[in-house]
Formats: structure tokens, sequence, C-alpha cells
């Protein structure tokens, strides 16, 4: 390749007419990946667009081409190259891809996409320019939605900050999960008021700052710190602040309040005060430069064609789909009917609940619900589901899938006790009614467990080798009050039921 040096006052300029061809590579192999995979990119900016806490990632992809944009001047003096070691992150990206679709983790699989792109542009313009956009790389992952599994202890940690400060000010308050009670009303904690959103917001915006305002890690991880902690503290002292209006003038004067202070201007305040702090400390100066070119360009001692590359970039992603369609194939049936089982010294009855619940598990293929009391006047809820196999939609464990339904008045409010290979639960209703809720999860021949993390990953296991994709949920209720221990009935059903695993086979067809 023909390379003529001009220059142009002192700004010195490379002509390189192979850009032409490795971007042209870079666009057909990377449209070829949005197209196989367009199903998650779908899902991807339909999250980005409903769900407020991830509003803020319909931002990055035009932060990354600003990013991309600011770093056109040291571009232009890198020359691209095939690399054929770009191929491992492209190989991993779709490997990963794979392993979210069989344990059918959405984040994962989004993830992966994000992956799948990133190796295609190392691998078709060489190690020069992919360490010159190292940052826009990674910060393309912000684009993921991702901290969901964040909203429950941080609804915790707000709860018990702002029962902090009714303390320290002096209001009487009594605090249960995420359920705070005061002499004016009774609050609750939602996922809403978490301040998930806000953290996962600041996150990618001070990730952000970090890299344009400072130079020094000390000092980034300084103001990444800071910034975190004072979200979470401020949100704290937001749901302190509309408790406190209502305990001085009326719960409609709080909820007018919340709605004025809530939102991004909160945001957009808490943002303010953490870079009015910062200021006076970045150490980066505007035009400085991104990269030296001279020190990221080299020798590449063994020149592979863009063509070649691509062509193999193109059976990578093509092979984690075939081979994930292969397994499917192999699913067993599940029995054409479920039976709820006949347990001692308890019989079936009519529905005894307070406040109706129903368990959310969507697209299941069988669900069974029946409530039992025994002699003592125990009632509890028994329900079975079944998934002859999982997939995007119909997942044993997923966000919203459980025992509080998001479109329901239940939700959940804290930790519940539970056996050792069960989740447990408890979730409320208007009222307030409380209920307690264990769960098992078995999935193929394996034994119950209360672990989401484990389903995942036996699902996987089960998708990826073409095992056994059979999965059930059961479910073993109670309500608190009216009589009753919850934690009491339920372990006594338990005790007289017997063997969670044979009831888990008979409903999969094993036994």
């Amino acid at each position: 390749m023909s390379v003529r040096a001009l220059s142009l006052g002192r700004v010195p300029l490379i002509d390189r007419t192979g850009w032409r061809g490795h971007l042209t590579a870079l666009g057909i192999v990377a449209s070829a990946i949005l197209a196989l995979f367009y199903a998650d990119l779908w899902s991807m900016v339909t999250i980005w667009w409903t769900a407020s806490t991830f509003g803020h990632c319909l931002f990055i992809p035009l932060l990354v081409a600003w990013l991309v944009q600011q770093r056109l001047p040291g571009l232009r003096q890198l020359e691209p190259v095939a690399w054929p070691p770009g191929l491992v992150w492209l190989a991993l990206g779709a490997l990963a891809w794979l392993v979210g679709a069989a344990a059918g983790v959405a984040m994962v699989r989004h993830g992966a996409l994000v992956m799948m792109l990133q190796g295609v542009t190392i691998a078709l313009l060489g190690p020069a320019v992919a360490r010159a956009l190292i940052f826009p790389l990674f910060y393309a992952f912000f684009m993921v939605p991702f901290g969901e599994e964040i909203v429950p202890p941080l609804q915790l940690v707000t709860a018990r900050l702002a029962m902090f400060f009714l303390d320290l000010s002096g209001v009487p308050a009594h605090m249960e999960g995420i359920f705070i009670t005061t002499p004016t009303g009774y609050f609750e904690v939602a996922e809403a008021c978490s301040g998930a959103k806000f953290l996962i917001a600041m996150t990618a915006y001070g990730v952000l700052v970090c890299n344009v305002c400072f130079r020094t890690w000390p000092r980034r991880i300084i103001f990444m710190t800071g910034a975190l902690g004072l979200s979470v503290l401020a949100n704290g002292v937001r749901a302190f602040a509309t408790i406190l209006v209502a305990h001085l003038t009326s719960v409609d004067a709080a909820v007018g309040f919340d709605h004025v202070v809530y939102g991004w201007i909160f945001f957009a305040i808490i943002m303010i005060v953490v870079m009015a702090t910062a200021w006076p400390f970045f150490d980066r100066k505007p035009g400085d430069p991104w990269f030296d070119p001279a020190q990221l360009q080299g020798a590449v001692r063994h020149r592979t064609s863009a063509g070649t590359v691509a062509g193999i970039a193109l059976m990578l992603i093509i092979a984690a789909p075939l081979w994930l369609a292969a397994t499917a194939a192999t699913a067993d049936p599940l029995p054409s009917r479920i039976d709820l089982p006949l347990v001692d010294g308890w019989t079936r009855t009519a529905s005894d609940q307070s406040y109706p619940w129903t368990p959310r598990f969507d697209g299941a293929d069988h669900r069974v619900t029946g409530h039992y009391r025994n002699g003592k006047g125990q009632v509890v809820d028994l329900t079975i589901i079944a998934y002859a196999r999982q997939d995007e939609g119909r997942e044993l464990v997923g966000f919203g899938q459980g025992a509080a339904d998001p479109d329901s008045q239940w939700v959940w409010s804290s930790p519940a006790r539970a056996p050792a290979n069960a989740r447990g639960e408890q979730i409320t209703a208007p009222g307030p009614v409380v209920r307690h809720v264990v769960s098992f999860y078995v999935v193929g021949a394996g034994n119950p467990t209360g672990s989401r993390p484990v389903v995942k990953i036996e699902t996987m296991k089960a998708r990826l080798l073409g095992q056994d994709q059979r999965a059930v949920a059961i479910l073993i209720s109670a309500q608190e009050g009216e009589g009753q221990s919850a934690d009491a009935a339920i372990n006594a059903f338990l005790g007289d039921m017997g063997d969670v695993k044979l009831l888990a086979d008979r409903a999969m067809g094993l036994r």
C-alpha cells in the first residue's frame, strides 16, 4: 500500500485509501449481526423506550458517536488492518449470546450483541485503531439495560435511610420491609422510588465524566465513589422529605411534593451538585489529545485480507443460533395434565384469600392451584407451574416472574424464612394484606432449589447440551394474621406433603 504524507500548516495528514475497504467490510458484517440478532436489538431498544430506569440508554449511541468523532484527527493518522486475533472477542460474544439465550437471560444476550459488534470492529480495523477507540468501545456496554437486580436492595436501603432521618427529626415511625408507617399514613418505598434509575444513570454519566474530565485514576475513583454515594443518600433524603411533608401537612400534599422533586429534574440537581463539587479538580484540559498516534501505530507482520476476516466473522455469528435450534428439537413433552396432590391431614377447600393472589409465570404449559385447610384451621395455597421448555417470554425465573406480579397490587416487601432449598418472600397487598411465599424450582432431573442463578445455570446446561428441558415451579403460600402464622402454616404443610422433588417429578412426567 502506498502512503503519501501531506502537510497542511503544522497538522500532518496521511492519505490512507485503505479506510474505505475496511469500513465497508465492517459495515457489512455489523449489518449482518444486527439483522441476525434483530430480536435482541429490538428488545433492547424497547426497554430503552418503555422503562424509565433505562431512558438514559437512548443517549449512549449518540455519546459513543461523539466520542469517536472527538478522536477522528488522531484516527486519520492510523492505518486500519484486518487482524484475525480480534475474532477471539467476536467468538466470545457469540458464545456469550449462546449462553444467554440458553439460560434465558436477556441482559447477557444484549451484552453479547455489543461484544460481537466490538469484536468485528477490532478484527477489521486492527489493534492500533482498537486501542485508539478503547473507551468508546467499552462505553458501548452502557447500551445494555442492566441493574434491575439492585432494585430490591436499594428499596431496603432507601427505607432505612428514610427511617434514620425520621428518627433524627422525631417523627414516630415503624418500618416493616419496604413499608413505613407513621401516624399520618402507610408509605411504600416502591420500585420506582428505590433510586435505581438514578444510580444506574449516574454510573453511566460518571464514567463518561471520568474519561472526559480526568486523567488520573485516583481522581476518577474518588469522583465515582462520591457521585454514586450522593445518589443513594439523596434518594433516601427525598423519601424522608416526602414522608415528613405528609406528617406535617397531608398525604395529598406529600404526593404533590414527591411529583415535583421526583424524576429527571431531581437527577439533574444531583448532577449539578456533583459537577460543581468536582469542577476544581478536573485535570484534563480542553483540546488535550486522546492518544498519541505515533505510539499506537505498529507494524503487522502477517497481513490478512479484510474479506477473509469478514467471512470468518460471519461463520462465527451464524454458528450460535444454529446450535440452539438443533438442541431445541430434543425437548421432551409434559404430561397432558397435572393433578394436585392429596396431603394427609389437609383437605381441599374453597379460596379463603382476603385479597386475590395469583403468581405470574408467563407462557406456562400447565398451571394448577389448590387451597388446603387442616384440622387446626391453618390455610395454605399450593401452585404448580410447568414448562416443557423455556424460551424468551416463557421462563421459570425472570424479571416480573414469580410470586409478585408487577401488574397486580401485590408488591415484594422483604425476604422471608424458607427451607435451605427454597426461596422465601414476603409480599404485601392493599389493606395491608401480608402473605409469605415459599418457592421451589426444579429443572429436568435436578434437585429443588430456591436460587434463581442456579435455575438459570441448570436451564443453560439443559439447552446447550440437549438435556431434559422440562421445568417446574412449586409455590406454597399462606396469609399472615387472621388467627394463623404464615410460617407455621407453611412448615406444617411442607411436613405433611412430603418430598417436593417427588411432586416436581410427577408434574414433569418423570414418575
